[in-house]
């Protein structure tokens, strides 16, 4: 008779730790306890406060301060683990632009991803350099990575399902919108050739139809060799390039381009950061969290691909 209890209590164990080991695909919320989401930078961040706005029990917390800019090198810092630490869902930009993902796959095994570039088909190959990961910059990859976002937020957690949906729809349409503007009002730059010293930059330039001649400069600002500035002084002058497209680097090496040709610098946002935003929002403090800043901060990419359709009409007006 013990025996029989003895492998009864060990089969409700065996059965316990079975289940136990059972991934399991939702978060549920439970009393007040919260879904914690990070974002990796700050265009991830916009897109996750669009879609999650008014949903209930979600904490959003920013990895990297807002102004960081590009990941390519950057280093997690300690207090950035602590933020991953406490998280349940982590979403990144994807195709390598976080180069710190090992590192945070590794230490929390258990964190759901959501890679955000996972849809994306229309990647640039940057040559040596490997896949351009600024894929945010097309409005096009925007959506689809709105859309991405929203379908695995969606999945993990289910009971803020429908919200998350009803604001990916909004968001879609004002996005959609200013799609359609930049297609009816730049028409005319289709097939027109620039010079630009920011890769983040090149999926935008493309998807309006211009022929990008890309010089890279590995975001920073650095001097570019005598033979290269040689050789794209003669390109501007071969093919009669009228502009020269920066960001928020390589002033000096567009400066110089600009004083040997007859092509003009135009800057564009690459909404990589919240300092790239226009002037007129300069005044409102990063760490305010009153609700007309997050009004701004939701609203940040398309007020800047908004700036630069202004800019690209007047390469338009002047080519």
């Amino acid at each position: 008779m013990n025996k029989k209890i003895y492998i009864l209590l060990g089969i409700i164990a065996i059965a316990f730790i079975v289940f136990l080991l059972i991934p399991k695909e939702n978060i549920e919320q439970t009393g007040n306890e919260k879904v914690k989401i990070v974002t990796s930078f700050y265009p991830i961040y916009v897109m996750t406060q669009n879609i999650t706005d008014g949903a209930q029990g979600i904490e959003l917390t920013n990895l990297t301060q807002n102004d960081v800019g590009c990941l390519h090198d950057y280093t997690l810092l300690t207090s950035d683990m602590k933020k991953v630490e406490k998280a349940d869902i982590f979403i990144e930009n994807g195709l390598g632009l976080e180069n710190f993902m090992e590192k945070i796959i590794g230490t929390y095994p258990n964190l759901k991803i959501i890679d955000s570039s996972k849809n994306i088909a229309n990647k640039i190959e940057d040559g040596d350099e490997g896949t351009n990961p600024h894929i945010w910059t097309s409005i096009e990859n925007y959506i689809i990575q709105i859309d991405t976002i929203t379908n695995y937020l969606s999945e993990y957690n289910p009971e803020n399902a429908s919200i998350y949906q009803e604001n990916c729809n909004k968001y879609k349409e004002k996005l959609n919108e200013l799609k359609l503007k930049y297609n009816e009002e730049l028409s005319g730059l289709k097939g027109k050739k620039v010079v630009c010293l920011d890769e983040a930059l090149t999926y935008l330039i493309k998807e309006i139809g211009m022929e990008c001649i890309q010089i890279t400069t590995n975001h920073e600002e650095s001097t570019l060799s005598a033979d290269t500035i040689k050789n794209v002084i003669n390109e501007i002058k071969n093919e009669n390039i009228k502009a020269i497209i920066v960001g928020e680097e390589a002033i000096d090496n567009a400066k110089t381009l600009e004083n040997e040709t007859d092509a003009k610098i135009y800057k564009l946002d690459s909404c990589m950061s919240k300092n790239n935003n226009s002037d007129k929002n300069s005044d409102i403090n990063a760490d305010d969290n009153s609700s007309e800043n997050i009004n701004y901060e939701r609203d940040s990419y398309i007020s800047s691909m908004q700036n630069n359709l202004e800019v690209l009409k007047q390469i338009l007006e002047n080519s």
